[in-house]
C-alpha cells in the first residue's frame, strides 16, 4: 500500500473536476485530481452544443429569464437559491472561459455565437432566445481541453487511471480515498484535508443510453456506501435525440440551428405537443412525445423511432412558414454541425445533408445525486448539515439547480459555476483545517471485498448480469412508470444483487488492467443505483418532469413539493444480505426566487 498526502483530492477529470482542481490550486492548495481515464476522455467532452448564458450578444438576454427557464423546465423542483447562483454566474464563468483560450464560435462583430436550445426563452417565455455560446458542435471537448492546459499550468497534479474504490472517514469527517492503479493492480492512499467528487452519471443503468461505458456511478456508489444519502434520483432524464440502435447522442443544438422532428407521415409532430416553440420544448416533452408517436403507429417503417431533419430543403420551409428571413444551406450544417454529420456517416451510415437521422429517446443525464449547498459541500439530512471536508460537483451532485428536468446546456453551466465555487471553497478550507488521522487499517474493508470478487467462481458472468439490469430499468423504470412495474423491477434488481455477492464468476484472475473484475466492480454501483432509482421512483406519488408515472399523470404540488433522500440502513459498506433503503421526505424546496416574484410560483407548463 503506498499513501499519499494533498491538500486537496479531486475524484475525476470532466469539467467540474478540473475547474474545481484550477481553483482550489489558485488559492493555494497543493491539489491532485485522481481519475480513472486520461482527463480529456472524460464524458464531458460528450457535451456537444453549447453552454447557456444570457450574454445578449443576438437576442436581449437576462440572467433572471435563464433563471425562469431553468426553474420552469425544473418542473418547479429546483432550489431557486441554486438557480439563481446558476444563471447569474454563467456569464462570467463563460467569459471566463473566453479568457483562457476557448474557441468559441463567432459573430460577424468577433463577439461569442450563441444558438437556441430547447426551454430557452426571452422575457418569461415569450419566445426562444439564443443563448447556447457553442464551439461548433464540440464544446464540451474544448471545454475539458482548456480546462486540463489551465491546470498543467498551474501545477496540478494527476493520477490518470487511477480507480477510486473507497472512501476513508474519521472522526465524522472524510480524511481520503483508497485508489486502485490500474496498470498494476496496487492500492494507493491519497489523505487530504478536503475532497472533491466529481465523477459524472450513471447512465449505463439502462440499456439504451447515451453515456460511455466509464459513466458507472462510482463515486455516487461510494459516499452512499459511506452513509450519505441520495438525492431525487428517480428523476433521471431521457435525451429525445438519441442515434436510433445505439443511443449515442445527437446535440440539441441540430433543432436549435432549425432541424425537425418528423414522424412516419412527414409530419412536424411537435406542433401538437408544444405548439409555440416546438421542437424546442424541454427534453422530458419531446421525449414523451417520440414514445407516443412509437405507441401509436407512427414511428418510422413502424420501428421504435422517428426522424430529425436537418436538410437544409426541409429547414428553409419550417422556416419559411415561420416568418423567418435565416436560411441555411449545406457548407452552413457541415460548419456548425461537424460531429454530427461525422457520427451519423460512420455509426448508421447516413448523410444528414441528404437524409433525415434516426432518433429515439436515450437515457442521458441524472438530475440527482449527492446533495449538496451552493458551494459544493456534500450535506446530509434535510437541515443541510455539512460534512466537513467533503464536496461533490457536476451531474454526480444534487445541488439541485435542474429539478425534475435540466435544460439543454446548464449541464456544462452546473460544471463550471459549481466547480468553481467548490474549489474556492476547498481553497479556503483547506487554509484553517488540519490533517485527520487515517482510519486503522484504511484499504482492509476494500481490499477483502476486491478479494471476494477475484476468487469469486459462481455461474453468472457479470456481462449477463449487467445485460439484465440495462433491460429491467428500461422496461420498469424508463421513460413512463407505473406502480406495479416499478415494484417487479425492485425485486428483479434485489435477485440480482443477490447474485452479484453469491454467484459471480470472474475469469481474469490478473492484477495488470484487469477490466473482468473493475468492470464487476462497477457492477455492483450500478446494481445499488439502479434499486435506489427504482424506490425513489416508486416513492413519488405523480408526474413531474423526467419521472412520469401513468398511475398518477398529474403534478401535486401540495404534496411533492419535497425532495427524496435515500439512505441505507446498513452500517457496513458491503453489507451481505439485502439493500434496506430509508427514504426521507422532509427536505423541502427551497422558493427563494418565487418569494421576491409570483412568475415563479409553480404553474402548468406550457411550450
Amino acid at each position: 500500500m503506498q499513501t499519499h498526502q494533498f491538500d486537496a483530492i479531486i475524484v475525476g477529470a470532466g469539467g467540474a473536476g478540473l475547474m474545481a482542481a484550477l481553483y482550489a490550486s489558485q488559492g493555494g492548495a497543493n491539489v491532485a485530481v485522481v481519475s480513472k481515464l486520461y482527463p480529456t476522455r472524460s464524458h464531458t467532452g460528450a457535451a456537444l452544443g453549447g453552454i447557456g448564458a444570457a450574454l445578449g450578444n443576438l437576442d436581449e438576454d437576462k440572467p433572471l429569464w435563464h433563471a425562469y427557464d431553468t426553474v420552469k423546465g425544473g418542473d418547479y423542483l429546483a432550489d431557486q437559491d441554486a438557480v439563481k447562483v446558476l444563471s447569474e454566474e454563467a456569464i462570467d464563468a463563460v467569459i471566463e472561459l473566453e479568457h483562457m483560450g476557448l474557441p468559441f464560435d463567432r459573430t460577424p462583430d468577433g463577439r461569442i455565437s450563441q444558438r437556441r436550445f430547447g426551454g430557452h426563452t426571452s422575457n418569461f417565455g415569450e419566445k426562444a432566445v439564443r443563448r447556447a455560446c457553442n464551439a461548433a458542435d464540440r464544446t464540451g471537448h474544448m471545454i475539458l481541453q482548456t480546462l486540463y492546459q489551465q491546470c498543467i499550468k498551474n501545477n496540478v497534479r494527476f493520477f490518470d487511471e487511477y480507480h477510486v474504490v473507497d472512501l476513508l472517514m474519521n472522526q465524522g469527517r472524510a480524511v481520503g480515498i483508497v485508489a486502485i492503479q490500474l496498470g498494476t493492480g496496487e492500492f494507493h492512499v491519497f489523505q487530504a484535508k478536503a475532497m472533491l467528487f466529481a465523477t459524472g452519471g450513471w447512465g449505463r443503468v439502462w440499456q439504451i443510453t447515451s453515456n460511455a461505458h466509464s459513466l458507472t456511478g462510482d463515486g455516487t456508489a461510494i459516499l452512499f456506501r459511506r452513509g450519505v444519502p441520495l438525492q431525487d434520483m428517480e428523476f433521471f432524464q431521457f435525451h429525445p435525440t438519441g442515434l436510433y440502435g445505439l443511443g449515442v447522442l445527437l446535440t440539441e443544438g441540430i433543432r436549435g440551428e432549425g432541424g425537425v422532428l418528423l414522424n412516419r407521415n412527414g409530419e412536424r409532430f411537435m406542433e401538437r405537443y408544444a405548439p409555440s416553440i416546438k421542437d424546442l420544448a424541454s427534453r422530458d416533452v419531446v421525449s414523451r412525445a417520440i414514445y407516443m408517436e412509437i405507441r401509436e403507429g407512427r414511428g418510422i417503417q413502424g420501428k421504435n423511432y422517428v426522424h430529425l431533419d436537418i436538410r437544409p430543403e426541409t429547414v428553409n420551409r419550417y422556416l419559411a412558414e415561420a416568418g423567418e428571413s435565416r436560411r441555411i444551406d449545406d457548407a452552413y450544417v457541415a460548419k456548425n454541425l461537424a460531429e454530427t454529420l461525422d457520427v451519423c456517416r460512420t455509426y448508421v451510415g447516413v448523410d444528414p445533408l441528404k437524409d433525415p437521422m434516426p432518433v429515439h429517446p436515450t437515457a442521458h443525464y441524472a438530475m440527482g445525486g449527492i446533495p449538496t449547498n451552493v458551494d459544493a459541500e456534500v450535506v446530509i439530512d434535510e437541515n443541510q448539515t455539512v460534512l466537513p471536508g467533503l464536496y461533490a460537483a457536476g451531474e454526480c451532485a444534487c445541488v439541485s439547480c435542474h429539478g425534475a428536468n435540466r435544460l439543454g446546456t446548464n449541464s456544462l453551466v452546473d460544471l463550471v459555476v459549481f466547480g468553481r465555487r467548490g474549489g474556492k471553497a476547498i481553497a479556503e478550507f483547506v487554509k484553517h483545517a488540519d490533517f485527520t488521522p487515517l482510519p486503522d487499517n484504511p484499504t482492509g474493508e476494500i481490499e477483502a471485498e476486491f478479494e471476494r470478487l477475484r476468487s469469486s467462481k459462481g455461474k453468472t458472468r457479470p456481462g449477463e448480469l449487467r445485460h439484465m439490469m440495462q433491460q429491467t430499468m428500461m422496461d420498469d423504470v424508463g421513460v413512463f412508470r407505473i406502480e406495479e412495474g416499478m415494484e417487479q423491477g425492485i425485486e428483479k434488481v434485489r435477485d440480482m444483487r443477490e447474485r452479484y455477492q453469491n454467484d459471480l464468476h470472474i475469469d481474469d484472475q490478473g492484477h495488470t488492467f484487469n477490466t473482468d473484475l473493475m468492470e464487476a466492480w462497477e457492477l455492483g454501483c450500478l446494481l445499488d443505483l439502479a434499486q435506489v432509482t427504482a424506490k425513489s421512483a416508486l416513492q413519488r406519488k405523480e408526474s413531474r418532469g423526467a419521472h412520469s408515472r401513468e398511475d398518477y399523470k398529474k403534478r401535486d404540488d401540495e404534496n411533492w413539493m419535497v425532495h427524496t433522500l435515500v439512505s441505507t440502513t446498513h452500517e457496513e459498506a458491503y453489507p451481505k444480505g439485502t439493500l434496506d433503503l430509508n427514504v426521507n421526505l422532509n427536505k423541502k424546496v427551497n422558493t427563494s426566487l418565487a418569494d421576491e416574484d409570483p412568475r415563479f410560483l409553480p404553474k402548468e407548463r406550457v411550450y
